[in-house]
């Protein structure tokens, strides 16, 4: 939970000094110009080298995104979200350099290859065996008895001692073993 908030507060402060800097770019001052390129050419590219192999046609088209950014600060009020502003403006850059490309080559628009490392298919089965997993998994826990899938779920999930389940659910030490082995052994008969 604590690292969900460092990561969230990192990026509050990072937006905020973006903002800041697209402020301080926006009045003149070109060296905010700068860091807004040098924080944010990395993630452009990271972004970029998904939607196209041609790493050379990428960094043209990073590169005219921000002569655009230069030449139309002026215009930049209205910007909620400079990353996403530039993330997109990067999209629709190498979308329009690739329709230049097809209308100039002789290859079908059929026989192009489009690179993406985002394969819904491949994410769709990986999620359904996930779905899958844990309601079997839900469902042979219920066949438990209560204490058996307390003991369980407190030496494997909760990755307790015996020590501490047997003061936790106050049984001795030899009762406590004997109830997560009888659970498991009822798992693997369920798992079956």
């Amino acid at each position: 939970m604590e690292n969900t908030y460092l990561k969230k507060s990192t990026n509050v402060n990072a937006d905020s000094e973006t903002m800041q800097l697209l402020l301080e770019f926006r009045n003149g001052n070109t060296s905010a110009f700068s860091k807004l390129y040098n924080m944010h050419i990395n993630m452009l590219y990271n972004y970029g080298s998904r939607l196209t192999t041609d790493s050379e046609l990428l960094k043209d088209c990073i590169q005219e995104v921000f002569i655009k950014i230069y030449n139309k600060r002026t215009e930049l009020d209205s910007v909620l979200n400079f990353k996403s502003y530039l993330l997109i403006s990067l999209k629709n850059k190498l979308c329009d350099e690739s329709r230049k490309r097809i209308h100039l080559s002789d290859v079908a628009v059929e026989e192009l290859d489009i690179v993406s490392d985002d394969n819904v298919e491949k994410d769709y089965i990986a999620a359904e065996k996930v779905s899958h997993t844990n309601s079997f998994v839900a469902r042979i826990l219920d066949k438990l008895s209560p204490r058996q899938r307390n003991a369980i779920e407190l030496y494997y999930i909760e990755e307790k001692k015996y020590e501490d389940i047997c003061v936790i659910m106050d049984m001795n030490y030899q009762s406590v073993r004997n109830l997560i082995h009888r659970g498991m052994l009822k798992l693997r008969a369920c798992a079956v």
